[in-house]
């Protein structure tokens, strides 16, 4: 009697049932393997809880899927044409968000195929690489210290195409214009520049001399930063 609840409404004779231990078996292995990445996500990462609840949850749905799929082929290609018309609704995310989901849903394609020890297998090396990396910043730029955005506030009858020149040649090995702003009514320029200083200990030394060149206006100096929907 209990079997004939979760009998599905068009199963055959020929029809392979999974059986409820089974189906509790595998979701409860891939709400474990969820919690396994969620934890190697998080290590020394900026996260929110929205993002390492669907981490948790995603390789039980992925498995919940497949195991309903069942080798039939028409729902197979039914469900994949349901999820191509999902949509994000939230902003694009990093490279390694986008790689934290699609790590989610091989471990629950690999449990919901019924191999949960190939899945625990590929979630713990998988937690592990992301655990390494995090924990020996890899990828990281070298001397990140040295790369600055430097923003210079000139009146507009200063000529800015090469009144610094001098000044960046002494203190930096690398120096790019990105951006040329109008400001206060047209009466300011705001000048911003990718450099890469030869000595970080001398910012405070670059920034008086560029201050007595631009008459004590507005200077900044800030760390580059990958804009973060880039991969």
């Amino acid at each position: 009697m209990f079997e004939q609840i979760f009998k599905g409404l068009f199963d055959s004779g020929t029809t392979a049932v999974i059986d409820v231990g089974s189906f509790l078996l595998c979701v409860g292995a891939a709400l474990l393997l969820g919690a396994v990445l969620a934890a190697g996500y998080a290590y020394r990462t900026r996260y929110t809880k929205s993002f390492l609840v669907t981490l948790l949850m995603l390789p039980a749905v992925v498995s919940v899927v497949i195991m309903m799929v069942n080798g039939n082929i028409g729902t197979g290609v039914a469900i994949a044409g349901a999820f191509g018309l999902v949509r994000f609704r939230s902003v694009p995310g990093t490279a390694r968000e986008i790689c934290a989901i699609f790590l989610a849903m091989g471990a629950g394609l690999i449990n919901g195929m019924g191999y949960l020890a190939y899945a625990a297998l590929f979630t713990v090396l998988m937690s592990a690489v992301l655990w390494i990396s995090s924990r020996f910043d890899f990828g990281t730029r070298r001397q990140a210290d040295r790369y600055k955005v430097l923003g210079i506030t000139i009146p507009e009858d200063l000529s800015y195409s090469e009144v610094f020149d001098d000044i960046f040649r002494e203190y930096t090995t690398s120096c790019e214009l990105t951006r040329v702003k109008t400001t206060n009514m047209g009466s300011m320029f705001r000048l911003s520049y990718d450099i890469v200083l030869k000595d970080e200990k001398k910012e405070k030394e670059m920034i008086d001399k560029l201050r007595c060149r631009n008459g004590n206006l507005e200077i900044s100096v800030g760390r580059q930063q990958t804009a973060a929907a880039e991969l």
